[in-house]
């Protein structure tokens, strides 16, 4: 037992080698499509039985069509050629008087099935036709789960670290902005000063930190932090709420000590950078061809207080690594929409893109920002280097978070300042999304009730049911990493996040009809604690 440890413990420092991204990645993209060529493959049994009917349904109309045909041929050479008949009906005749020859009689054919669409009688046509619609609804999933699976496979999903391209001394000045309603100013405190270190050990010279607040922080005196209150009086020209106000309330002409060609790193009040975080920032704003850009967050480091939500939000990671990072690669923009935390943004095209939207760009303030800078036509880039983030502590919060997402994409997505060709694909995303309880329930009801869809159809609801899957399986191993748990807890937390997907989906579906039908210009914040040691340095 002690040699199979040392083994595995061996194994799992070995493949954590910078030399083995390549091969990691080898390995990652064989398994991603073993399982969706499996999923492809079983799908069979979705519409098989209901193909295998409809086949049989069909032979039996050609066989019954062919016997019609043939007495109708009969018919005819009765009426055209009478004396062959009479002669071939005397021959018949002989041969059964004197009993010398034996006539082999073809049995009845089987009467046909009855004309049911394949589903059995027990489905009612108008049914029927209405489940055979609702199988079309995994289209909607169609384009993200294609951008996720091009994200994770043509791009290195196990990148070494960034290294700096050029000086920190040289790099422009950087604002790293905090938004917090101030109800956590311990977590506040602790993550300024942590990531202060984090800025000093990359041997950043050119920034500091604001700390955008509605209630005063008693935060120590640096030079290097600048702590804002957001006055209760303050109203934007257009009426925009909570964080988009508070964020416009920055850009300011009377608040804002930024030039235009500074950089804002936008964080939330639980956010920790990384050294490797900060080194692909650096090298993005050194770079400049864009004017916003956006990394991975991951929620599985240190402290853990909650393993539903945790394991839950690995689709998370793995939506950043594909699908964001395919977006913000090949197309530079964020067409089914970006995060509100790790952004980076020049100054002078923030301002002038704005977060004084209204109240429909005030719930979802990140989507309605890159929805709208998309229109006006900004470039964005994917930046190397993770930051870290934490789940929420309970599945209340996690429902309300979800909820809340929802009701501000649905702000976004009827508003009409942004066109339809700019938020077709983020469209597309959230309606999948909503309409999820209804895709779920037709799957399972196909599986009672056969029916027969065109194998694209097929092989796209397999192609999306593989996607996800896998992307729970992925985030996994992207976040908590195999050097640290070991194989067998790495092999654990797959399981568990596997086990625990039912419950995620039913979550998510409780979390839509909530948001369907609730107060959509609510913005609920979940409960945050101070979990993490400043002791502990961040050099991922």
């Amino acid at each position: 037992m002690t040699f199979l440890s040392s083994r595995l413990s061996w194994l799992s420092h070995a493949w954590s080698e910078p030399g083995l991204h390549v091969a990691k990645h080898l390995a990652h993209v064989t398994i991603f499509l073993s399982i969706i060529i499996v999923f492809s493959l079983s799908s069979g049994t979705l519409n098989g039985g209901a193909r295998t009917y409809s086949a049989a349904t069909s032979g039996a109309a050609t066989s019954g069509s062919a016997t019609k045909l043939h007495h109708s041929i009969d018919a005819n050479n009765n009426n055209i050629d009478p004396v062959d008949h009479r002669a071939d009906a005397e021959a018949a005749a002989a041969d059964g008087a004197d009993g010398s020859k034996d006539k082999k009689k073809l049995p009845p054919p089987p009467p046909p099935p009855p004309d049911d669409g394949g589903a059995g009688p027990s489905l009612p046509h108008p049914l029927l036709l209405l489940l055979q619609l609702l199988r079309f609804l995994p289209i909607l999933a169609f384009p993200q789960s294609l951008f996720n699976f091009l994200g994770l496979t043509c791009f290195n999903a196990f990148p070494a670290r960034a290294k700096l391209k050029g000086s920190p001394l040289l790099a422009p000045f950087i604002c790293l902005r905090v938004v917090t309603r101030g109800d956590y100013p311990d977590l506040v405190r602790s993550n300024v000063a942590r990531n202060l270190e984090t800025c000093q050990r990359v041997c950043m010279e050119n920034y500091h930190f604001e700390v955008v607040t509605d209630i005063k922080i008693d935060l120590p005196e640096n030079k290097r932090v600048r702590q804002l209150v957001v006055p209760t009086s303050y109203r934007t020209k257009s009426g925009a709420m909570f964080k988009a106000r508070a964020l416009q309330y920055c850009l300011e002409e009377d608040v804002n000590v930024l030039a235009d060609n500074d950089w804002i790193v936008h964080l939330d009040e639980e956010t920790i950078v990384t050294d490797a975080a900060l080194r692909g920032i650096l090298n993005f704003v050194l770079d400049g061809k864009h004017q916003f850009g956006q990394g991975l967050i991951t929620y599985a480091n240190e402290y853990i207080q909650n393993w539903f939500t945790t394991l839950a939000d690995s689709f998370r990671v793995s939506d950043d690594m594909g699908k964001l990072r395919f977006q913000l690669k090949m197309f530079h923009k964020p067409l089914f929409g970006w995060k509100g935390s790790y952004v980076v943004t020049q100054v002078g095209a923030e301002r002038r893109v704005t977060f004084d939207h209204g109240p429909d760009g005030s719930v979802a303030e990140d989507n309605f920002f890159g929805m709208v800078a998309q229109r006006d036509g900004y470039s964005f880039d994917f930046i190397e280097g993770e930051m870290w983030e934490k789940s929420p502590f309970t599945i209340y919060d996690f429902l309300q978070q979800r909820k809340r997402w929802l009701q501000g994409l649905l702000l976004v997505v009827h508003n009409r300042q942004i066109p339809i060709k700019t938020k077709w694909l983020m469209a597309m995303s959230l309606y999948s999304w909503v309409t999820m309880p209804v895709a779920i329930v037709t799957v399972a009801l196909s599986a009672v009730f056969p029916v027969f869809v065109p194998w694209p159809l097929n092989f796209i609801t397999a192609f999306v049911g593989g996607v996800n899957i896998y992307m729970y399986i992925f985030g996994v191993i992207k976040s908590f990493r195999v050097d640290r748990l070991g194989w067998l807890r790495m092999i654990a937390c797959i399981a568990g996040a596997l086990v625990t997907m039912p419950f995620n989906m039913l979550v998510e579906n409780i979390a839509v009809l909530k948001g369907l039908y609730g107060d959509k210009y609510k913005f609920y914040v979940v409960k945050k604690l101070t979990m993490t040691d400043s002791s502990v340095v961040n050099v991922v």
